[in-house]
């Protein structure tokens, strides 16, 4: 029998049970330990905005490219926000078979982050073709955000720290980013939309449409991880890796669309923040486990803060852009 990706209903998270909350952090701490991915039931994204974000985004990947491009990543500058087309973005050297807009936590000029020049901060980029995709997005990543402390609260329980430790210690003021991918029904089946990959910080939180495509590597193999009605699929990254000394992997994973649609999702990134620095927590040490993961990478000799280790990865996705942040 194949392995399955475990349905977790977080919804006491948001609660005051204690022993509600300690079982469901039980049971996140158990996927975290074996898999590095479960299912999210009972988050705080509505059916709802849902359905805006499913719409607003057919809308915005039915335009013509050169009404797309408006917002070119390279608009963005520093920031990174913005659209990029098919073969823009690259996983381990090799072109993805996907488009789509990058966004994130939508800073004004005068924040902190943004005086300062940090790079992946700033203002969104939206099509003026499709007025409605802003309050879908901001309607989605207030939810994901909220579910998102909720499941760190679940996941320091479950490794005996304070429910509000991550929050104290590293995402007062997270880095949060959100990326709607678009994987088009011409070139299905004919290459990876995501190939094999980690993620890089703390949670990520994916909502995907009907077609199914992703797919996680497990002990046992490749498992695929259909999409389940009201949940949301929760991984991983390679910081929280770091951080668990290993006991809480991140999982590699990947996208193939042979549905032969057009495929949505929307990747929610919850990650420390840009200038928090990683270190083991009490009691994890490093280990080497390059000879394990799929890049042959070893996270655990990794020294500095957050933003330099995300920087060091998104530049090999956009090396054009990287440069301008240099």
């Amino acid at each position: 029998m194949s392995e399955q990706l475990p349905v977790i209903n977080v919804s006491p998270l948001f609660g005051r049970q204690a022993a509600a909350r300690a079982d469901t952090a039980g049971r996140i701490g158990a996927a975290c330990r074996s898999l590095g991915f479960f299912y999210a039931s009972g988050h705080t994204i509505s059916d709802a905005t849902l359905a805006q974000m499913d719409a607003a985004s057919r809308r915005f990947f039915a335009l013509p490219e050169a009404e797309k491009m408006k917002i070119a990543m390279a608009r963005g500058e520093r920031a990174w926000r913005g659209f990029f087309p098919v073969g823009g973005e690259l996983t381990s050297g090799q072109p993805d078979i996907k488009e789509g807009l990058y966004l994130g936590e939508d800073l004004h000029l005068n924040d902190p982050r943004v005086a300062a020049q940090l790079p992946l901060h700033g203002r969104n980029l939206y099509p003026e073709a499709v007025p409605e995709l802003r309050g879908a997005v901001e309607g989605f990543m207030s939810g994901a955000e909220q579910t998102a402390h909720a499941i760190m609260e679940g996941i320091a329980i479950s490794l005996g720290l304070d429910a509000h430790y991550f929050r104290d210690a590293y995402t007062a003021r997270p880095t949060m980013l959100f990326r709607i991918f678009h994987y088009p029904a011409s070139h299905s089946g004919e290459g990876w939309g995501v190939g094999e990959h980690t993620d890089y910080g703390l949670l990520t939180l994916l909502a995907q449409d009907n077609n199914g495509g992703l797919e996680v590597k497990t002990p046992c193999g490749w498992i695929s991880a259909p999409p389940i009605p009201g949940a949301l699929v929760c991984n991983i990254g390679d910081m929280l890796d770091r951080l668990t000394g290993g006991v809480y992997r991140s999982t590699p994973h990947r996208v193939l669309n042979s549905s032969g649609r057009s495929r949505l999702s929307f990747t929610f990134f919850f990650d420390p923040a840009f200038e928090a620095r990683i270190a083991p927590l009490p009691g994890n040490l490093a280990r080497d486990d390059s000879g394990e993961r799929w890049d042959r990478t070893n996270v655990h000799t990794f020294e500095g803060t957050y933003g330099d280790y995300l920087l060091a990865k998104v530049g090999k996705v956009f090396p054009d852009l990287a440069v301008k942040v240099r």
